[in-house]
């Protein structure tokens, strides 16, 4: 049984920050659902040890290394890789964290997470949106998160680049949207992830956690793979500017 709708055969999908965690899992659903992924960060050992295991499971994959902060960098990669054929996917999912009481956070910390979590889709999304707009189509996928809507102590700066992030959905969505293009946004809740690893093995916070998320458990990378999918694919032809959450309901309670 097929399903049109969702196929993504012969589409060339560049995901960032997919040498781990969300990035890499959500590269290889795209790539099970026919894509032909790009991995993207800038430990290029690692990427090539994700593309091996991609591979190996009979998947479409190529490697592109390269630093989303830097722009110049940013635009020769794309440029590069547009030369080998379009890339009709983007899913800018790069981020980091970083966790001090607000009155403490450094200034170079608030500046890598701006950089890293806001400018770098700015980046990437206008380089590739370029040449999606010259063929009058494109699927942008940008990852927030539930700190889009919410605060918790020590992660003021990180809520506020997740915030960001889903108003430059919109952004990009209202500008890109007339040309063929659909721009959306995922917010994963809380999953078990390397940037999450101190939250997970905190006995308390997933106590907490399990309490306070109406499924009661963490989140499973896997649990993404649908919302991107979706959200890549001709089933969202008319969906645009909207952010999905995937969170357990941990949006929806009190």
């Amino acid at each position: 049984m097929s399903f049109p709708l969702f196929d993504l055969a012969g589409r060339r999908a560049l995901v960032t920050g997919s040498g781990q965690g969300i990035g890499l899992a959500l590269a290889e659903g795209l790539a099970a659902h026919g894509a032909r992924v790009i991995l993207n960060g800038r430990d290029a050992g690692r990427l090539e040890a994700a593309a091996a295991t991609l591979a190996e499971a009979g998947h479409a994959v190529e490697t592109a290394a390269f630093d989303v902060t830097d722009p110049d960098a940013v635009a020769a990669a794309v440029a590069a890789l547009e030369a080998g054929g379009p890339v009709e996917i983007l899913v800018n999912n790069a981020g980091i964290q970083f966790r001090a009481p607000l009155e403490d956070f450094p200034i170079e910390r608030w500046r890598a997470l701006m950089e890293t979590n806001v400018s770098s889709l700015f980046y990437v999304g206008q380089a590739v949106a370029r040449g999606m707009i010259a063929r009058g189509r494109g699927k942008i996928i940008n990852i927030a998160s539930v700190q889009s809507e919410l605060a918790r102590p020590g992660i003021a700066p990180y809520t506020a680049t997740k915030g960001a992030v889903r108003n430059l959905t919109r952004g990009m969505a209202t500008d890109w949207a007339r040309h063929g293009l659909q721009v959306n946004a995922i917010a994963p809740g809380y999953f078990r992830t390397p940037l999450n690893r101190a939250l997970v093995e905190n006995p308390e916070f997933s106590t907490w956690l399990a309490a306070r998320t109406p499924a009661g458990r963490w989140g499973e990378t896997r649990e993404l793979i649908g919302a991107a999918v979706f959200l890549a694919s001709d089933a969202s032809s008319f969906v645009n500017g909207h952010t999905l959450h995937v969170d357990g309901g941990i949006t929806a309670s009190i």
